[in-house]
């Protein structure tokens, strides 16, 4: 009876260095990539990418013809997150920086290499902090990253308003924005709550070139105006008059809680108070504390 092979293997670290040193590198490559907005070629090799992520076998087709294709254009991604995806395609290893790891992990996501995901999840978990949560947050919502996107409003909720002063915050989309403003555990007031989404209103209005009221509307129903006290929402309404954020029957709604001295006049949770709600005298009629 013959005796089963044996298989044994040479050392990992030459093997790697040397398919690294094969990411865009012309010679004997067979494809040229023409990536993001500085339109930098980058080369490769078809075969390889094909073997390694589905969506590249798809991209170049299973043909290798007899001469070198023309330049593969992709806009989205930028050079040095595709080379991130290239180093783990060659090597099945990859160094990520904190500052492109999400357009790493944006890149995973559409070429749909989930070990690839997977290890720029764990990373971006490891270095969260407030100048990135934001980012991490759209990037979760957009893929559907429930995971990072529970890890990031939890972030968020511990570092509330040093988050809301990020940029990261103003660039939200409102679908992004709207599982923070329902979350009972901010550690802010409602007052600064309700200023930050109005520049967050502003900022979106200019790049969409959209009027102000009609980029908030999705996301102003969750602002708890009745936490405000008398004095504040007059004064918010009179700025309603000059610029319209606030449909009219939500600032009647807030005056009802006030005038009947009850916190269930109205469907949702206008009335209940977040973990950063300063307390305001009225505060006792409602009957709603912080969960």
């Amino acid at each position: 009876m013959e005796t089963p092979g044996l298989v044994v293997r040479g050392q990992a670290a030459p093997f790697c260095a040397a398919l690294r040193s094969l990411i865009n590198n012309p010679q004997y490559s067979d494809v040229c990539f023409v990536v993001g907005q500085e339109r930098q070629e980058i080369f490769a090799h078809r075969c390889l990418l094909a073997c390694r992520c589905n969506f590249f076998q798809r991209l170049l087709g299973m043909d290798p013809g007899p001469r070198v294709p023309g330049p593969v254009v992709l806009n989205t991604v930028p050079a040095d997150a595709f080379l991130a995806v290239l180093e783990f395609l060659y090597t099945n290893s990859v160094q990520l920086q904190r500052h492109s790891v999400l357009e790493v992990l944006t890149a995973a996501v559409e070429y749909e290499l989930e070990e690839l995901r997977e290890l720029c999840l764990e990373f971006v978990m490891k270095v969260l902090d407030v100048e990135l949560v934001c980012e991490a947050l759209q990037v979760a919502v957009t893929f559907g990253l429930v995971p990072l996107q529970e890890h990031c409003i939890a972030f968020i909720e511990a570092h509330s308003q040093e988050a809301l002063r990020t940029r990261g915050f103003l660039e939200l989309s409102a679908a992004a924005l709207l599982p923070l403003l329902r979350s009972d555990k901010l550690g802010v007031d409602e007052a600064e709550l309700i200023q930050a989404a109005r520049s967050w209103a502003r900022v979106g209005a200019a790049v969409l070139e959209r009027p102000v009221v009609e980029v908030a509307a999705p996301v102003v129903p969750e602002l708890r105006l009745a936490l405000l006290a008398p004095a504040e929402l007059s004064a918010l309404e009179e700025q309603n008059r000059r610029e319209p954020l606030f449909p009219v029957e939500q600032i009647v709604e807030a005056w009802k809680c006030h005038a009947l001295r009850r916190g269930d006049t109205a469907p949702g949770a206008p009335c209940r108070r977040r973990r950063g709600t300063l307390p305001r005298e009225h505060h006792r009629f409602l009957d709603l504390p912080f969960k």
